[in-house]
């Protein structure tokens, strides 16, 4: 768990662990030193480690008892990622002092040592923090070897050797939290997208359901219109192509709500790009666009739904052109890569787009356009998606954009 992080879910978990850390602190430092300042002399009559008498002497449980309020009370004011550093620093201080204390001037070899330190060490993943796991490491690592320099005692190294040793452990389970904790939030974020987009889909349907007839109903009164009286108004085009944009969006937007189900045949690449050119032709000629075809021929038929394919280009291409107001070139080029997959490009000489909004392409009604909705690249993402296929999106400002749309030849290969 990262410090700075104030999810409520990560400070719970950050709760737990300090509690669990606090306890175990208490309960393995107190019965370590019970076991051998008392029931091990008593029972093997074997030597003391030192005695709870020497060196800062019973000061130890005082100090680490007056420790126990200060961490309640900081955890209570919300800083409970601090606890845990507190615990560290004031134990390797304390320790550090004790054994000068103790060893500085006495002709014993260093027998001194707590199993509290491999909790300190092995607990570090429980936490989370790689900050923390390199503070509790080195400070006992370090610790040991200015205490080597000081007293001149090689005995001291074999504590360095086996906190190495520790630490790695430590890190290699760290590493594997770390792993575990990205996957589930991985999952937790995906299972967030296909709850808002499940949200968005319910709502689209019906949405578009209900537009869709008054919208038929308003262009065959339209094109009814223009036909009774072709040269009275010079609006009734434009009110068409309006109309045609709303029916695009509710496309979209039935679309999102009941994918359609596909239809895989054998279907030319080369008449699926005909047919959305001439779609968009006029449109290119009135904003004076050049479109430039480049067929690497012969093009093999591929396994798709070519109705849906129509779709996917026409997005692209219309959002290539509707990025060149002004009038450019618009590059479309196709070729077989690997001989197993149908590679096509549309490029323009548009505005281009930020490297920041690239990443957020496709996500329901995220758009850069002023009027535009968001809706149209996210349905041709599900599609080519759903052809097994890939789309890669390269775009630099005001030079343009690149949309790359890869798909295999073969869907059953």
């Amino acid at each position: 768990m990262k410090e700075s992080i104030k999810n409520p879910q990560l400070i719970m978990e950050e709760r737990k662990a300090v509690k669990l850390f606090l306890w175990s602190f208490y309960i393995v430092y107190f019965s370590f030193d019970i076991l051998v300042y008392y029931i091990l002399p008593k029972t093997l009559k074997s030597e003391k480690m030192g005695s709870p008498v020497e060196g800062l002497g019973y000061w130890i449980y005082v100090f680490l008892f007056i420790l126990l309020p200060i961490a309640i009370w900081i955890a209570k004011k919300g800083n409970l990622y601090l606890v845990k550093y507190i615990y560290i620093y004031s134990y390797l201080g304390i320790d550090f002092i004790n054994t000068l204390l103790i060893y500085v001037g006495n002709p014993k070899h260093y027998t001194s040592g707590h199993i509290i330190e491999v909790l300190f060490v092995l607990f570090c993943p429980i936490f989370v923090s790689k900050r923390y796991f390199w503070t509790a490491s080195l400070g006992m690592i370090g610790k040991y070897i200015i205490l080597g320099l000081i007293l001149h005692d090689l005995q001291v190294f074999i504590s360095i050797i086996i906190y190495l040793i520790l630490s790695g452990i430590a890190y290699v389970m760290l590493i594997r939290f770390y792993s575990y904790i990205k996957s589930l939030t991985n999952v937790h974020d995906e299972l967030r997208k296909k709850e808002k987009l499940a949200v968005i889909g319910q709502m689209a349907a019906a949405i578009g359901h209900e537009i869709r007839n008054p919208l038929a109903s308003l262009k065959g009164f339209t094109q009814l219109q223009q036909e009774r009286y072709p040269n009275t108004n010079d609006f009734y085009p434009i009110m068409i192509q309006e109309i045609d944009r709303i029916n695009s969006i509710v496309n979209d937007l039935m679309y999102i709500g009941k994918p359609r189900a596909i239809k895989f045949e054998k279907a030319s690449i080369e008449e699926i790009i005909a047919y959305t050119l001439s779609i968009t032709q006029q449109q290119a000629e009135r904003q004076g666009i050049t479109v430039e075809t480049i067929m690497a021929g012969p093009l093999p038929p591929i396994d798709c739904d070519s109705k849906q394919l129509k779709q996917v280009f026409l997005n692209l291409i219309k959002n290539a052109i509707e990025s060149m107001p002004d009038g450019g070139c618009l590059k479309i080029n196709v070729k077989v890569i690997e001989k197993l997959k149908m590679y096509i490009s549309v490029q323009d000489e548009g505005c281009g787009i930020k490297e920041e909004n690239i990443l957020n392409l496709g996500e329901p009604f995220f758009t850069t356009k002023k009027d535009g909705t968001g809706l149209g690249l996210m349905v041709t993402n599900q599609i080519v998606k759903e052809h097994l296929g890939e789309l890669n999106i390269q775009s630099e400002p005001e030079k343009g954009t690149s949309v790359e749309v890869i798909l295999p030849i073969n869907h059953y290969l």
